[in-house]
């Protein structure tokens, strides 16, 4: 018989594939969709950057009482605001009403995590697998994600192409990726649901702690802090604007974007194997750093590109060594901080993320605006993310995880 973790695992991983599926899907639309029904690109840059401030305040709320309300119930609630803020973009283009299902729902411009799910999930697999499988158990996480986004932006393309081309209004085809988005939804409440209770924590105190931290309270923030300067960097760049920006500057359309998508996906995730080996060897921060630096500065050579095949070269290759920072952090947070502090930890630092992430799209839209600033995103990203891989080396290098330290 399967054994409660193993079968929780199998069903954590299931759901990153449904979530991220969808995200990836949407991701490419939401902007194009958003410009047909009449939103400027300073209102689109304005909406996304409601949704980030919207999905920081219910992050924060959901992450910080799951460990004593219950993950699952906080991960089932997290679903249906997935499906509330879905059927709200699909069914109408009332802005205030797209305001207000930004700032309440869950929804990716980016094509990346957002909610609450990757910080609780991040808490429950930290505590299902031993700590020596733990970085390499991350990254087989971020691959099977970037995998499902990767499909999930060429199933949309493809969907959104053949609609178009059989005669359907642009808009319209764009709902019925909207409406997937939803049924995503209510996939993952039912998986939730399924979790069993070895996925709860069990606490060491019945003291309730601000942001649920006590022990590791400094090094969250100061984490924290460095997160939210990469997270403010990389809003210039969310999928939606750089699907945007592919369209505008060199006319690729719906399919071609899928594809570019697709390939920048299965590229990052398959990386994120490869960080786990990088850092057996040299340590999780090196990693996060040393494949952080050369992909930023891949980032600020993309608009400087003539053509769309050059440019695609660029952005893909950075694609292939971007991401390897992603599961090494993810397990060097976990692994700082105690057992009981996981969620809101992971909760915390998510949190961070988007807050500084949900401030530059408002900017980036007024780039966007502009024919001569059009590149401006990539360089003003590509220099604040080079700034915190150095502020992270400096402040990090000597606070080793547990199994380093041994």
């Amino acid at each position: 018989m399967t054994q409660p973790s193993e079968s929780d695992i199998s069903i954590l991983f299931a759901t990153r594939v449904v979530r991220l599926f969808v995200y990836g899907g949407v991701a490419l639309i939401l902007a194009l969709y958003l410009a047909e029904v009449g939103l400027r690109e300073q209102e689109i840059g304005l909406l996304f950057t409601l949704t980030l401030l919207g999905d920081a305040g219910i992050s924060l709320w959901i992450t910080t009482s799951a460990d004593r309300m219950g993950r699952r119930k906080m991960l089932v609630l997290g679903a249906a605001l997935m499906v509330l803020a879905g059927l709200t973009f699909a069914l109408t283009d009332n802005f205030i009403l797209l305001i207000i299902a930004a700032i309440i729902g869950v929804i990716s411009p980016s094509g990346k995590e957002i909610g609450p799910f990757l910080s609780i999930e991040q808490a429950a697999l930290a505590q299902l697998v031993r700590a020596e499988h733990r970085t390499q158990t991350f990254a087989w996480y971020n691959l099977v994600g970037s995998f499902a986004a990767a499909a999930g932006a060429l199933i949309a393309g493809a969907v959104v192409h053949h609609l178009q081309s059989a005669g359907a209004e642009a808009s319209e085809s764009y709902r019925y990726v909207l409406i997937g988005y939803a049924f995503g939804g209510v996939l993952l409440m039912t998986l939730f649901l399924l979790l069993s209770e070895s996925v709860e924590t069990t606490r060491t105190s019945s003291t309730v702690h601000p942001l649920g931290l006590h022990r590791s309270k400094n090094t969250v923030l100061k984490l924290s802090a460095l997160f939210s300067l990469d997270a403010f960097a990389g809003g210039f760049i969310i999928e939606s604007f750089l699907a945007y920006w592919f369209h505008v500057k060199f006319g690729a359309d719906e399919r071609v974007l899928g594809m570019i998508f697709f390939a920048g996906n299965i590229l990052a995730g398959t990386s994120a194997l490869s960080a786990a080996r990088i850092a057996s060897r040299i340590g999780l921060v090196n990693t996060m750093v040393f494949t952080h630096l050369p992909s930023n500065v891949l980032l600020c050579f993309v608009p400087l590109m003539p053509n769309l095949p050059l440019a695609i070269g660029v952005l893909l290759l950075r694609y292939s060594i971007s991401q390897m920072d992603v599961p090494t952090r993810q397990s060097y947070t976990m692994a700082v901080v105690a057992p009981d502090e996981r969620s809101a930890a992971a909760g915390v630092t998510s949190i961070a993320r988007s807050l500084g992430a949900s401030l530059s799209p408002t900017i980036a839209g007024y780039f966007l605006a502009n024919p001569l600033l059009m590149g401006a995103p990539f360089f003003v990203a590509g220099g604040l993310k080079i700034m915190y891989d150095l502020l992270l080396f400096r402040s990090f290098k000597a606070l080793k995880p547990p199994e380093e330290g041994a």
